[in-house]
């Protein structure tokens, strides 16, 4: 796992390469690189995991007229070579990046789709004088870039691309409605107005002045309602085992972050069958009564692991200043792996996790009201729909406001889940908490900074995933795997494991597994409105009983214990009238109306938006307003 960036265009300058390069240098704390020529300059901050001698970036071919930097792992590399090596080809070094150049020298970009790994790289050209940037095939590692209409910057982080006095630092309103909504943001957008994202499974080829983005790969789901129950459970063991086999080859030392759930021990429990060293494990406690720690050790005991637990401390948002500089975004639900892989890097540098079998096996509790209501959906007509059922949750929304009552946001949003049957998008973004379907909310929540913006709803982010009414559970399944978890969960797997320098890595989403798990019919994917159900099937056996059976929780901290923590004495300090309205984005009042409302678990949405408002002004500080090469990480220093 490394670091990269890089400038190509006008005014290429290396002192600013060299500023974008040591930003990123937790990352790769090992080595770092640089390539410069007339008009381009590549940087590389390597984390050492296969080769670590002769490893080093940038790496070019032959004769050196192509260059490469790369973050991630090309887990058939041996193969690749070999056949590379066949036909011509000499390597100087033992590295996994090294395929790349010659790959693309034998192939063109038609040796994108032979890669299997996890990764984000940049390939120059100097023959043709073109920058090719891919990322890999489901966003594990990321990918930035500004294009100025002349110049095209790009980073692993976008703090790398901030360091560049040409990138203006500028708030994108649309984006941020985006999160307050969804707590991520989707698609290719930051926060930060003009730099985006690569998609995954795309490439960028910058050449004589100008960007084309185009699609490398695409996942088509093909399930094969032909197939036995038992057919897919052999084949859910083979790819998993197969997956994990293969990201098991490192150079240094390699764990387990263990929650204590289906996945994680899933992980374990196969590991322990294909070494004969104990598995080092890793989990972590909130001091709250949703604590997975016991389950964690059933697990580490019963498979012998090598196992290590960490309780956090009451007072966790004293470390967000920097968690969000890693993050780059204020979120709520990244703290806890930002201190899971602290503690794990004292032990590792790389670690397995979880990651993806919720969305490839339909293990969340929100499809458990996906699942039931699919024959409703069907059933109601779009008359009934729009006439009936739309204003009716209007209704909802103005009779719960006329109270006053924040409590009654919860019933509020149960009546209106009833009132989205007919429309199977809006059913899953009021589960998802996304408010923006009401017009009272923009007022509650929005200043006028806000509200004079002309912002698209959280819908139009989500209409090609919902094309009907049948089969909504396989449509949110596709939806989850192509939004949340790209642009929330594996984001935040790479930041905060980065920001200590640990490689995560994600059995789940080994290509081969991904593409045969989405050629399993929905209909068997849950069964008698059980989450997780063909996959429990599959783990009989190899999982205790316990651990099959065991009810799922989320790794995040619980909101209402986390107010009476420190959140609220926080959010006083820094969400001040002062501060909130000199700004002008949001409505003090709302958040003056939390902030004295009596804790209640029924305002578990109003509590993540207080988080996410702390954090957003935090952001601001960090990024816009403040000095990006000399971060605060104090939380006093946010305080008014």
């Amino acid at each position: 796992m490394c670091g990269i960036c890089g400038i190509v265009g006008p005014g290429v300058d290396k002192n600013i390469a060299q500023a974008m390069n040591t930003s990123l240098t937790h990352r790769g704390p090992d080595r770092e690189g640089l390539y410069l020529d007339e008009g381009v300059v590549l940087g590389n901050r390597r984390l050492s995991i296969i080769d670590l001698i002769t490893g080093d970036q940038p790496i070019a071919n032959e004769d050196k007229h192509l260059w490469v930097v790369h973050n991630g792992e090309i887990y058939n590399f041996l193969q690749l070579r070999k056949q590379l090596e066949s036909q011509g080809h000499h390597f100087r070094t033992n590295s996994d990046t090294e395929v790349l150049v010659h790959g693309y020298e034998e192939w063109g970009l038609d040796f994108l789709p032979l890669l299997d790994g996890i990764f984000a790289f940049a390939l120059w050209d100097i023959r043709e004088r073109r920058l090719l940037l891919v990322r890999d095939y489901f966003g594990v590692k990321p990918l930035h870039y500004h294009f100025d209409g002349q110049t095209l910057r790009f980073g692993s982080e976008i703090k790398a691309l901030l360091m560049d006095p040409g990138v203006d630092r500028e708030v994108d309103h649309q984006a941020l409605h985006f999160f307050l909504n969804l707590r991520y943001i989707p698609g290719e957008r930051t926060l930060f107005r003009g730099i985006h994202r690569l998609p995954p499974a795309h490439y960028l080829l910058f050449e004589k002045g100008e960007i084309h983005i185009r699609r490398y790969y695409e996942l088509k789901p093909q399930p094969e309602s032909q197939k036995t129950e038992e057919y897919y459970i052999q084949g859910i063991r083979y790819y998993l085992r197969e997956a994990i086999r293969k990201q098991m080859v490192s150079d240094v030392p390699l764990g387990v972050y263990l929650s204590g759930g289906l996945d994680s021990s899933s992980i374990v429990a196969l590991m322990s069958r294909v070494t004969d060293q104990p598995v080092k494990t890793f989990t972590m406690g909130f001091n709250e009564p949703t604590d997975e720690l016991e389950d964690a050790h059933l697990i580490a005991q019963h498979f012998n692991t090598e196992h290590h637990a960490i309780t956090v401390q009451p007072d966790p948002l004293r470390e967000f200043p920097a968690v969000i500089w890693h993050a780059e975004e204020p979120k709520e639900n990244i703290l806890q792996g930002y201190l899971l892989s602290r503690f794990a890097c004292q032990h590792v540098k790389v670690v397995l996790g979880g990651l993806g079998g919720d969305e490839l096996f339909a293990g969340y509790v929100n499809n458990q009201y996906i699942y039931p209501s699919q024959p409703f959906h069907r059933l109601t007509s779009s008359w009934m729909s729009e006439h009936l059922l739309t204003p009716l949750s209007r209704l909802a929304f103005s009779l719960q406001q006329c109270t006053g009552l924040l409590k009654l946001d919860e019933y509020r949003r149960g009546v209106q889940l009833l009132c989205a049957l007919g429309d199977p998008q809006r059913y899953y973004l009021i589960l998802r908490n996304v408010w923006d379907h009401d017009p009272g909310m923009w007022g509650n929540l929005y200043g006028s900074g806000m509200l004079e913006q002309a912002l698209a709803q959280t819908g139009t982010q989500f209409k090609r995933y919902f094309e009907s009414r049948d089969q909504v559970l396989k449509q949110v399944l596709w939806a989850e795997f192509n939004t949340k978890m790209v642009e929330d969960f594996l984001a935040n797997e790479d930041r905060t494991s980065m920001a200590h320098g640990v490689e995560v890595r994600v059995p789940f989403l080994d290509r081969e597994l991904v593409e045969f798990a989405f050629s399993i019919p929905p209909e068997i994917q849950m069964k008698a409105n059980r989450t997780k159900y063909l996959f429990r099937k599959a783990m009989c056996g190899i999982l205790p009983e316990s651990t099959l059976l065991k009810k799922k929780w989320g790794f995040s901290f619980n909101p209402y214990f986390q107010f009476q923590k420190d959140l609220k004495d926080v959010a006083q300090r820094i969400l001040t009238p002062e501060r909130v309205e000199g700004l002008g984005l949001f409505n003090y009042s709302y958040v003056h109306k939390i902030l004295n409302h009596p804790p209640h678990p029924r305002l578990r949405w109003h509590y993540f938006y207080l988080w996410n408002l702390v954090g957003f002004h935090i952001w601001h500080e960090l990024f816009i307003r403040g000095d990006v090469k000399k971060p605060a990480f104090e939380l006093e220093a946010y305080f008014s």
